[in-house]
């Protein structure tokens, strides 16, 4: 196996790490905007780790035949984490667009932040 194709592997595992964090942060927006209970939380996060196992299985088992390598799972650390980097970036550049106004948009996600 030449460099290239290990440099894929790494590329390919950041790609899935993100992948993976950007789905849970949906979940967890999903569950600010509509009122769950808990056992729905339970259960939403048991096919959340049951689709990302599966997921990630197949990650491995198409780029690398199937063997674990290190550097994919230091791949998908990385890639988990510069998604969540990414994510605190994205919100503190809306709360300085949307926030300082008082506009409808505004109002209206300061509401929905309040009823809980």
């Amino acid at each position: 196996m030449g460099i290239t194709k290990e440099l894929f592997i790494f590329l390919s595992a950041i790609l899935s790490g993100a992948i993976v964090r950007l789905v849970y942060r949906c979940i967890s927006c999903l569950r600010n905007v509509i009122h769950h209970t808990h056992w729905i939380i339970e259960l939403e996060d048991l096919a959340y780790w049951v689709g990302t196992a599966i997921f990630l299985f197949v990650q491995i088992y198409y780029t690398s035949s199937g063997s674990v390598r290190w550097y994919f799972v230091l791949g998908i650390g990385l890639g988990a984490s510069a998604m969540s980097v990414f994510l605190v970036a994205v919100r503190k550049w809306y709360r300085k667009i949307v926030c300082p106004g008082s506009g409808f948009l505004a109002e209206t996600l300061e509401k929905g932040r309040k009823k809980r």
